[in-house]
């Protein structure tokens, strides 16, 4: 078999492994194995450039010397380097006896691994070059034109086949990002599907909602905070909707709801292999809200090293992914909400200082429901048209007494625990009228809105108690405790705690 006919033998043969393989290892030993026989090497590699370093790294690499000086996780300057020529000039480069002369920077680590030549190809997609291919012997010498126009050949096959494998991965990059942000929009369709929660005609809500849009055209962080149900993501969501940042996303993170590790997987990426089970690159939640709102709610249970790496972003405006090598820039206004006092949080250790005053740039505090009992009416007769037409339900009004028996009501879980009343009330209703059970409510307090401290303690372990033992005291998921009682599962158990609330002790029979 002559020379040539060998050559395009291995050509065709490189195309056709480019085509079938799909595993990049064994793709890449198919290839080398290839080129090895049309033209003997010793070190073989594809490196593709990185703009963020102006440099190259190594996308593959393969040897068969005994001493290893080049590394594969070395980053090539562009500048100085045979690649970066090769990458500024389109086309290739050839040092044909690198211990006599050594032209560029990497030169010298070549020498020290025992190579004699070497031959770099660009990896060119029409005008665009990716890369670099790089083929070293250990013998000198220059290679003849059949050899270099084989490698040409090789080098461009390579080049389209990287360009695909980039083409696919960013589609399936996008299409990942996408069923993520669907994702997290059917969760901000359940939270903003009763936006008309943010109603009330008190003045103490009227100034909340006015300081509120004065915030919402700036970039300043804004820190809602309030008791649990008192409607603190509904005006994150106000803010973005009044903000020039609109049409962009919103983007929520409830801090609370996962573990110390995952939380920074959630906000700001991983790359595949950071972790146990981390199989593909995953875009963090400050990426997806690139150009508009990040809501990080219940901040005040971020883990304290979750928050020195979210000082950081506030501070560069720059992302590092759980395993990256370079940070990603982000523009992203950020909004957080907490029913935790940080400031005493920071005393006590549990929140850093420094972040707590780069959130505190402007406060909002939303007051809870019984501060404001004139809005009651309003909300009430709110949730009762939405639940009238989701229960199919004939009620059109509110009963005086029940009206009266809802305004009285201390509302520990604040308005999300009115609009849960609303909807059993509803469930068990077939008038036209609603009448809300008594028993619903446990008791009536009396109307004075300074009922002492103690009592209102007393009044809110009697509710939590019956809530818990109807449900046998199953805390979280639908029709639990939390979701009853119009909290957060997180805060029923502090609450619990902080009553001292204990499940009662199953007798054996006998």
């Amino acid at each position: 078999m002559s020379r040539i006919e060998t050559s395009y033998r291995a050509l065709l043969n490189v195309a056709i492994v480019l085509n079938s393989q799909r595993d990049t290892n064994s793709l890449w030993h198919a290839i080398t194995e290839q080129i090895h026989q049309v033209i003997p090497w010793a070190r073989a590699s594809v490196t593709l450039y990185d703009r963020t370093v102006d440099g190259f790294r190594f996308y593959i690499a393969a040897t068969t010397i005994p001493k290893v000086v080049l590394q594969n996780d070395t980053i090539i300057p562009r500048v100085g380097s045979g690649m970066g020529w090769v990458y500024d000039h389109k086309t290739m480069h050839v040092r044909p006896d690198l211990k006599q002369e050594q032209v560029f920077l990497e030169d010298r680590w070549y020498v020290e691994e025992g190579l004699g030549r070497m031959i770099n190809l660009p990896l060119l997609v029409q005008d665009t070059c990716l890369g670099v291919f790089n083929v070293g012997s250990v013998d000198a010498g220059s290679p003849g034109q059949d050899d270099l126009e084989f490698l040409t050949q090789v080098a461009m096959q390579i080049a389209y086949a990287i360009d695909h494998v980039r083409a696919y991965e960013e589609i399936k990059r996008l299409h990942g990002k996408l069923a993520r942000e669907n994702m997290y929009l059917a969760e901000e369709l359940k939270l903003t599907k009763h936006f008309g929660t943010m109603v009330g005609e008190s003045q103490i809500f009227q100034h909340v909602l006015e300081i509120a849009q004065e915030a919402a055209p700036a970039t300043t962080t804004v820190l809602i905070t309030g008791e649990t149900g008192t409607g603190k993501e509904l005006l994150a969501q106000a803010i973005h909707d009044w903000s020039p940042r609109r049409e962009k996303p919103f983007i929520r993170v409830n801090c609370a709801a996962f573990s110390p590790g995952l939380v920074e997987s959630e906000l700001f990426g991983h790359e595949r292999g950071a972790f146990t089970g981390a199989d593909a690159r995953r875009e963090g939640r400050f990426e997806l809200a690139h150009g508009g709102t990040l809501l990080l709610d219940e901040i005040g249970e971020m883990p304290l090293e979750t928050q020195a790496k979210l000082l950081r972003v506030l501070q560069d405006g720059m992302v590092d992914r759980i395993g990256g090598k370079h940070p990603i820039p982000v523009d992203v206004r950020l909004l957080a909400s907490t029913n935790v006092d940080l400031s005493v949080a920071v005393e006590q250790g549990r929140f850093r200082a420094d972040l707590f005053y780069r959130l505190h740039v402007f406060p909002i505090t939303i007051p809870p429901l019984r501060s404001r009992p004139e809005d009651i009416p309003g909300l009430a007769q709110h949730f009762l048209g939405h639940y009238r037409t989701k229960l199919r339900r004939p009620c059109e009004a509110i009963s005086s007494e029940s009206m009266e028996r809802l305004i009285r009501y201390p509302w520990p879980g604040n308005v999300r625990e009115l609009e849960n009343l609303i909807e059993r009330a509803m469930i068990l209703s077939h008038e036209s009228t609603l009448d809300i059970d008594e028993r619903l409510l446990m008791s009536t307090p009396t109307a004075s809105s300074e009922k002492p401290a103690s009592g209102l303690m007393d009044f809110e372990r009697q509710h939590i108690l019956q809530t818990l033992a109807s449900t046998h005291w199953r805390i979280e998921g639908s029709g639990g405790a939390a979701e009853q009682l119009g909290l957060a599962p997180s805060s029923l158990r502090s609450r619990i705690k902080r009553l001292g609330l204990q499940r009662p002790v199953k007798t054996k029979s006998r």
